[in-house]
């Protein structure tokens, strides 16, 4: 790609780091080189900004004085969450830069939430949300009578917070079930209520998650890449994430990216580019041009059609860290940025 004369602006990119990195942070070092030089390419001059709590007050002249800012920061890291850092942001933002992805927007979108506020789209499922933690203690069983659940604290990554969580036969006077952690290889043996125990510090993030499990989770997961409303590539995976059976367990395996052009993705394409992403901007009342330059949504095998066609369930959405991406994210991202800053 040849270099356009234009000059369009002057972005960002933002990632957590310590000192040391922030000291050493340059374009052609950092994991985020390939978007550096797509930007590049575009007519898009970006600065490397390493971010902490302790350096608020530096970072915030460092975007005051750009154009906009990308944002790679997981909500939970070490123990550390985005609370000063998403502040900060709706402060560059109502100073006039364009911030991707805005915080307000990571809540709508970003948030286990909107498996529930997106039940009703063909990518749903028989999903519950529960405000209280009295909400779950009164719903929940009667969920379980029906099959396997799966618990999802509101905000998280890396699996924290989600449960595969299934009733038990038992002759215990209180209500028993195997529950498997989705950052652990094995489950446990507990009483309904000591589970739910441990699930009352994650309605500090607003509510919980309870979907169906999905019983072709073994055959594997795909991400959708998105840049804005357009795909930008995919990540197919065999996941032991809740997978019980040590044999399928032992298939699972890295994510193998691969571009939007896959013949085996097509179908999944269209469905997220013309069905539902206009349908989850409309619900969410999330303007196009505000979606972020990079979002991932993962989803699951449901049951197959009368014709065999497999459906889709949606797992989560991916918002505030998607990284690592397809070889052609890169650009696509560079020409949704270029775009945004012709339009301002």
């Amino acid at each position: 790609m040849s270099k356009p004369n234009a000059h369009l602006g002057r972005v960002a990119i933002l990632w957590r780091g310590d000192e040391a990195a922030r000291r050493s942070a340059t374009p052609d070092t950092s994991r985020f080189k390939a978007v550096f030089a797509a930007l590049a390419d575009a007519g898009v001059d970006a600065e490397p900004v390493v971010y902490e709590d302790d350096v608020r007050d530096a970072v915030l002249a460092q975007l005051s004085a750009v154009d906009g800012v990308l944002v790679w920061v997981n909500p939970i890291h070490e123990g550390r969450n985005r609370a000063n850092l998403d502040n900060l942001l709706r402060a560059v933002a109502a100073r006039g830069v364009w911030v991707s992805t805005h915080p307000d927007v990571i809540l709508k979108m970003g948030t286990k939430e909107v498996l529930y506020r997106t039940r009703t789209m063909s990518w749903g499922s028989d999903t519950a949300l529960y405000r209280t933690m009295d909400a779950m203690r009164a719903e929940l069983p009667a969920r379980l009578a029906a099959g396997p659940r799966v618990i999802k604290r509101n905000r998280g990554n890396g699996g924290q917070g989600v449960w595969k969580v299934e009733t038990l036969a038992s002759s215990h006077p209180q209500p028993m079930v195997r529950v498997l952690d989705a950052t652990k290889d094995t489950s446990e043996e507990l009483a309904l209520d000591e589970f739910l125990e441990r699930c009352v510090e994650y309605f500090k993030d607003d509510c919980v998650i309870d979907q169906p499990f999905q019983t072709r989770l073994s055959e594997g997961v795909v991400r959708c890449y998105m840049a804005g409303d357009r795909c930008a590539g995919f990540g197919p995976q065999k996941v032991k994430a809740l997978v019980e059976p040590p044999a399928e367990r032992k298939e699972a395996g890295p994510r193998l990216y691969t571009s939007n052009a896959d013949p085996r993705f097509q179908r999944l394409r269209r469905l997220m580019e013309d069905e539902w992403t206009p349908q989850l901007t409309s619900l969410l009342e999330i303007p196009r041009r505000d979606l972020p330059m990079i979002w991932d949504a993962d989803f699951m095998l449901g049951p197959p059609g009368a014709d065999g066609t497999d459906s889709y369930v949606l797992g989560e959405i991916n918002v505030s860290s998607v990284f690592p991406m397809p070889d052609e994210a890169p650009a696509e991202i560079a020409r949704r940025v270029a775009d945004r800053l012709r339009s301002k």
